[in-house]
């Protein structure tokens, strides 16, 4: 069971990242910054949530089949550096400190960068090999970027609420960003399985697994997720081309749901086959 709760907190760090990194997107100086204090806010609170549930699970102790309690509390620990730099970068934003707040983004990312993989190295078993290891840190690299891009347009669209006279080009550039990462996604993906079938050994056994048990699965992952989220992204882009930035936001509406659902699936077809989709 702890394996499974692993897998699906993973989501919200993923986010955490995925997010906080997105929050550089639309140029600074330009844009009102409570949309970085609130969308920061959500991201920390992913954060918290993630670094939270770690804990919880590290704090029952080794459970059979399950990541060491030890190294929970690792991926815990460093969840939790994660959300106190990027709070600093939260309260800079009610000053006018400069350098603490670069100073404090940056090392959120960095905490952020080494958190996620140290969260996802978690759910790697045993004999799959530094191959496989990179694998499992790209694709959780690829969905935190698909996420924070996603989660972060969807928010920055209601800014055009509370200043009409924002240009529609810094909501474009989330999904020029977005439609590319998202092929990068399929991308990496479909290499993910390529690269752990040719290995050998324990990686192989578990795409055979895939394709034998959870096929079914696997077809949900990528039209549910990265498929129908990249037809929302050029419905949007097409919209932000009439312009109209409130449609556009409707449809990231439904585009995070799709990359959500994408992702779930994917989380569970690693906690059955251990392929990192």
């Amino acid at each position: 069971m702890t394996r499974f709760a692993v897998c699906f907190l993973l989501v919200f760090g993923e986010l955490a990242f995925g997010g906080t990194l997105a929050l550089a997107v639309p140029p600074f100086f330009k844009v009102e910054r409570g949309f970085y204090k609130s969308s920061g806010g959500v991201y920390l609170g992913a954060g918290l949530l993630t670094a939270a549930g770690l804990a919880l699970l590290a704090y029952r102790g080794d459970q059979p089949g399950g990541p060491r309690a030890a190294t929970l509390w690792m991926a815990a620990a460093l969840w939790l550096v994660f959300a106190v730099v990027l709070g600093v970068y939260l309260v800079s934003l009610w000053t006018d400190a400069g350098r603490l707040r670069a100073r404090s983004y940056t090392g959120a990312l960095a905490a952020g960068l080494a958190a996620l993989i140290a969260n996802v190295l978690l759910l790697m078993p045993a004999g799959f090999g530094a191959v496989a290891g990179a694998t499992y840190a790209l694709t959780a690299l690829v969905s935190a970027l698909m996420l924070g891009l996603v989660s972060g347009a969807m928010m920055f669209g209601h800014w055009y609420l509370i200043d009409p006279n924002l240009p529609v080009e810094y909501l474009k550039s989330f999904v020029r960003l977005l439609r590319i990462v998202l092929v990068a996604d399929l991308g990496v993906l479909i290499a993910s399985i390529g690269l752990l079938g040719v290995a050998g050994g324990a990686g192989a056994l578990a795409v055979r697994t895939l394709f034998d048990s959870d096929s079914l699965l696997l077809a949900a992952r990528l039209l549910l997720g990265p498929l129908a989220t990249l037809g929302l992204a050029w419905m949007t882009w097409k919209t932000l081309e009439v312009p109209q930035t409130m449609a556009a936001t409707g449809l990231l509406y439904i585009a995070v749901m799709s990359a959500l659902v994408g992702e779930m699936l994917g989380r569970f077809i690693l906690f059955r086959t251990s392929v990192p989709l």
